[in-house]
């Protein structure tokens, strides 16, 4: 009965013990950068897949930004890559085959994640702007 009192509220299914270990694990503690980049080098975003570029600032616009902004503009670019890396990796994975429902939503939140964080990225870069020049940091696209 005790058991049932540990389940996060909103908790799914539970999972293989071994594999809810590694994760929980992997999600709490980063990756060696020399790993990270190793990764994020092999997994790099394929020509066809404009979109998975992780974008660059613009270099006045980078002129025009505190340091504190272009700190946070380099973390963004740093988890962007890494997840353009996850969904490279992930599509190559899943290239000529059927794609299950599981699978494809799988793809379907990791760009998703992908997407969010870019317009993340633009709405923080807004306010160096002029107004009648923020519209190009839209949350959208």
């Amino acid at each position: 009965m005790a058991k049932n009192f540990a389940i996060p509220e909103g908790s799914g299914e539970a999972m293989e013990e071994n594999l809810a270990a590694n994760i929980n694990y992997m999600v709490s503690h980063q990756l060696h950068n020399t790993v990270m980049n190793e990764l994020s080098e092999s997994y790099k975003a394929p020509g066809n897949c404009a979109s998975l570029e992780v974008p660059t600032v613009n270099p006045m616009v980078w002129a025009s930004m505190t340091p504190s902004m272009r700190a946070q503009e380099m973390k963004f670019q740093k988890v962007l890559k890494l997840f353009s890396a996850a969904v490279t990796a992930y599509g190559r994975q899943m290239e000529n085959l059927e794609m299950e429902k599981i699978q494809k939503d799988t793809l379907g939140l990791l760009c998703n994640a992908f997407y969010e964080i870019n317009c993340m990225r633009k709405v923080a870069i807004r306010p160096i702007f002029h107004p009648r020049f923020a519209s190009l940091c839209q949350e959208s696209g």
